[in-house]
C-alpha cells in the first residue's frame, strides 16, 4: 500500500545521466503520443510477457507492435528478460543496477547519518557491526502459515491478518495445512530467539554490536526481549534517529526499507533469515562493492530448524553446527555466478570482470527500446 514513486525513492537525475547514451529515458510520454490513446494511459496496448522470456522474444514480438503503435506497455514488469542475455546487455544490466539506481537525497541523508551512528556505537569492535534482516512482521508470520506457539489468540490474530491482506486465497485447500513439515523443511520465518542462538553458536558474543533492520516484529514486546538479552548492543533506525527525523518515511515502507538497505550495506556482516528481493540484491549488491568478499550469513534453515526442534542436543553440539554453517556461509560469499543464477545476486564475474564496460560509454546505445 505504499504510494511512492520511483522518484520518491531512487535519484532520477542520476538515474537519467548515468543511462545517457545507453537508454534514452524520459520523464513522460509525449503530448501527441498520449492524445492518440486519449489521454489515458490505460488505453496504450499492454503485453503480457512472460516471466524470464529470451530476448528473441522483444525483438520478434515486442519490437513489431512497438514500430507499429509508438509505444508499448509491458505489464507486470518484474523478471520479465532472461537470466542468460549476451555480454552487451549483461553489461548494460551490471551499469543500470549498481551505477545508475541511487538512493534519492531524502533517503540518503538520513540513511548516511544512520550508518555514521551505527559505525560510532560499534566504537568498540573498530567500527563494525552484524546487520540482521529479520522477517518477522505480522503480514509475514501470517503468509507463512507457521505456527509459533500462541495458542488460539495467535490462530486468531493470523486468520484475521489473512483475511484482511489475501481475502479468500487461505481458505483454499492446502495453503495452511502442516505447519510443522513447513518449519521442519526450513519455510517458516526465524523468531528474533532463533536468530540470537544462532548467532551466539555461530560465536558472536553479547559485545556484539548487532543492527536489525525490520518492519515492525509481530508480538515485538515478547519476541525482541530474548534477542535484546543475548545481543544487548542491538540497534534498528528507530533507535538510532530521533521521532522527527524519520517522520517524512513514516507510512512509506519502501523508504523505510531503503534506510535499512543502506545500513545493511555497509555491515561487516550481513545475515538473512528469509528469502525475498531485499537479501536478494543485498548479497549481490555487497558482492559487487566488496569485490566477492562481502561476508553475508545464509542459514540453512532446514538443517536449524532440525536442530532447534532436538530438545536433548548440548549448547556444544549445537555451537559445532552453527560453527560449521558460518564456515560454509563464508565459502559461498566467494562464488561466481552459475548458469541460470541471477546476475543480481551473483555480479561476478559479468559485473566485477568487466568494470571498465560499465564505466566507459562503449556499451550499445538502446534508443529505441
Amino acid at each position: 500500500m505504499d504510494p511512492s514513486k520511483f522518484g520518491d525513492i531512487y535519484d532520477e537525475d542520476h538515474f537519467i545521466r548515468t543511462l545517457d547514451g545507453h537508454v534514452w529515458v524520459v520523464r513522460r510520454l509525449p503530448e501527441t503520443v498520449m492524445e492518440r490513446f486519449g489521454n489515458n494511459i490505460s488505453n496504450i496496448p499492454n503485453l503480457k510477457v512472460k516471466a524470464w522470456v529470451p530476448i528473441s522474444y522483444y525483438l520478434n514480438e515486442a519490437s513489431p507492435v512497438l514500430r507499429e503503435q509508438g509505444v508499448i506497455r509491458i505489464s507486470p514488469f518484474a523478471n520479465r528478460l532472461a537470466i542468460e542475455t549476451p555480454p552487451d546487455i549483461q553489461s548494460l544490466r551490471c551499469l543500470a543496477n549498481y551505477k545508475a539506481l541511487r538512493f534519492s537525497v531524502p533517503i540518503v541523508t538520513i540513511a548516511k547519518k544512520l550508518v555514521e551512528r551505527m559505525v560510532e556505537k560499534s566504537s568498540n569492535n573498530g567500527g563494525k557491526y552484524v546487520a540482521v534482516h529479520l522477517r518477522f512482521e505480522e503480514d509475514m508470520v501470517a503468509f507463512s502459515c507457521c505456527v509459533y506457539g500462541g495458542g488460539m489468540t495467535e490462530k486468531f490474530e493470523m486468520d484475521s491478518a489473512r483475511q484482511r491482506g489475501w481475502r479468500e486465497k487461505f481458505k483454499q485447500r492446502g495453503h495452511c495445512s502442516s505447519p510443522g513439515l513447513k518449519r521442519m523443511n526450513g519455510k517458516c520465518p526465524l523468531t528474533p530467539l532463533e536468530v540470537g542462538m544462532m548467532l551466539r553458536g555461530m560465536g558472536f558474543n553479547n559485545n556484539t554490536p548487532v543492527y536489525l533492520a525490520s518492519g515492525k516484529i509481530y508480538k515485538a514486546d515478547r519476541n525482541l526481549a530474548t534477542l535484546l538479552q543475548l545481543f544487548p548492543l542491538l540497534q534498528t533506525k528507530e533507535s538510532l534517529a530521533t521521532p522527527e527525523e524519520l517522520a517524512p518515511f513514516q507510512g512509506y515502507s519502501s523508504r523505510l526499507a531503503a534506510l535499512d538497505y543502506t545500513v545493511c550495506l555497509y555491515s561487516e556482516v550481513f545475515v538473512t533469515t528469509q528469502g525475498g528481493n531485499f537479501p536478494h540484491f543485498m548479497m549481490g549488491h555487497r558482492r559487487f562493492l566488496y569485490n566477492g568478499h562481502a561476508k553475508t550469513i545464509k542459514p540453512d534453515k532446514q538443517k536449524l530448524a532440525v536442530l532447534l526442534h532436538d530438545t536433548s542436543i548440548s549448547w556444544k553440539v549445537f555451537k559445532e553446527e552453527m560453527e560449521t554453517m558460518l564456515r560454509e556461509s563464508n565459502r559461498k560469499g566467494v562464488m561466481f555466478r552459475k548458469s541460470k543464477q541471477s546476475i543480481y545476486a551473483y555480479p561476478s564475474p559479468d559485473c566485477t570482470c568487466h568494470q571498465d564496460l560499465i564505466d566507459s560509454t562503449s556499451l550499445p546505445t538502446y534508443l529505441n527500446h
